[in-house]
């Protein structure tokens, strides 16, 4: 599968139109998976001429590549700011977490495309070089656990958790939380605050029962 397009390669249109077309290649991929998806059904998403689309990327490859590319790390650059948000400077560890882990299950509507189009790449993940895979998991997912790695490495360092290895403890934390909240609710906005709100202190609280710091 080809690789993103850059604006390098060969002179483009417009910047507007460029982001006009990524927005409505995520809706459609989003829709409709990769193999339902067409050029002809992006265009008409993005309200521009199946040449503009190829004035911008040389296929469709290109194309859902660089979508989900983009998109990923837009998430996880959210996900870092998350992060550094409820995990800096902690004076109550518990309710910390229980925020951040609330906030990364609600919603956010400006992802909403972005979640659906990454759940049609699992159930079409055959289709897709390993290639493509492991570079959206470590332009995503990775990053995001890394960085909540990190956190749980200072919390560590300060007493605050007990772990010799950060990764698979970010691990057990992003488990407990999105595990549940994907076997309920598939991160839809069907999906109630209490329900949100039960599942990470439920997740939370058994997270902290692991990994708490136990008297001598």
């Amino acid at each position: 599968m080809a690789g993103q397009a850059t604006t390098e390669d060969r002179p483009r249109g417009s910047t507007e139109k460029r982001e006009a077309i990524l927005r409505a290649a995520r809706r459609v991929f989003g829709r409709v998976g990769y193999l339902g998806a067409s050029i002809d059904a992006i265009a008409a998403e993005a309200g521009v001429s199946t040449r503009t689309i190829y004035n911008h990327f040389d296929n469709k490859e290109q194309l859902f590549s660089t979508v989900l590319m983009e998109s990923s790390t837009q998430v996880a650059s959210a996900r870092e700011a998350l992060i550094d948000r409820w995990l800096t400077d902690v004076t109550d560890l518990e309710e910390a977490l229980i925020g951040l882990a609330t906030e990364w299950l609600r919603p956010a509507p400006e992802f909403t495309d972005h979640f659906n189009m990454v759940r049609q790449l699992k159930v079409e993940s055959e289709q897709f070089p390993r290639e493509l895979r492991d570079a959206w998991r470590e332009a995503g997912p990775l990053r995001a656990r890394r960085a909540l790695a990190a956190r749980m490495a200072e919390l560590a360092g300060r007493c605050r958790l007990r772990t010799d290895d950060p990764e698979t403890t970010a691990q057990h934390f992003m488990a407990l939380i999105t595990d549940t909240a994907t076997n309920k609710a598939e991160f839809s906005a069907a999906a109630m605050e209490s329900e949100i709100d039960k599942i990470a202190r439920t997740g939370v609280r058994t997270f902290l029962y692991g990994f708490l710091p136990r008297p001598d």
